[in-house]
């Protein structure tokens, strides 16, 4: 089986996955895994498809400036250019973006802290993080419509092979060093938002939080 064919499947298994968890409401979202690093090129989702189908136009390949390495009609994803400066300043092998109620929600709520910040949940463990009552802090940008300003916005918070940033009313962005590690922390994020936003609606009801 050729590297690209690999790839390929290999993504597709993460956009189905994603898809079950219904993450890609209105053709939104965004996925890419790198395939080769020198040169630069990476499969990145199409942009305007349902993600919740497979096609055999789902993913194309793009290069180190994120354009399509071949003739195509296919448009790569509006966001292409944050999944550039992420492969460009780490060894990431996979960048995921999905638009969710919750991270939407959370993003909204801390924006004037540009972070939202949890702590003492198990979940951080996905993080690699085993300390007692460990923390974990997510940063929270803009939402630019100028997509270069985005990208540079985004670029200043891309620290280290694994990472994550939410975009405010926009959604979250998460790498890793591969498919697998890209997922789990998505996952672990989503259930950092899902719990915060549901502990904020108990409190806001009036509803007893046992510590």
């Amino acid at each position: 089986m050729s590297i690209m064919l690999k790839k390929w499947n290999e993504l597709a298994e993460v956009k189905a996955e994603l898809a079950a968890r219904d993450w890609f409401f209105a053709t939104s979202g965004n996925l890419s895994l790198k395939v080769t690093d020198a040169p630069l090129t990476f499969l990145v989702t199409a942009s305007g498809k349902d993600k919740r189908k497979q096609t055999s136009e789902d993913f194309l390949l793009i290069d180190a400036d994120g354009k399509p390495v071949e003739d195509t009609h296919l448009k790569p994803s509006a966001e292409t250019l944050l999944h550039v400066e992420v492969y460009r300043r780490t060894n990431a092998g996979c960048v995921l973006h999905v638009h969710t109620v919750d991270n939407n929600i959370i993003s909204d709520v801390y924006a004037q802290n540009r972070e939202a910040v949890f702590s003492g949940q198990e979940i951080i463990k996905a993080f690699g993080i085993w300390e007692e009552n460990a923390e974990v802090r997510i940063p929270i940008i803009d939402n630019y419509a100028d997509i270069p300003t985005l990208a540079n916005e985004f670029a200043k918070h891309i620290d280290g092979d694994t990472g994550a940033v939410l975009i405010q009313n926009h959604g979250i962005t998460v790498w890793g060093r591969d498919a697998f590690e890209a997922k789990k922390h998505l996952e672990a994020w989503e259930f950092l938002f899902s719990w915060q936003v549901k502990r904020l609606l108990l409190q806001r009801v009036a509803v007893p939080l046992v510590d």
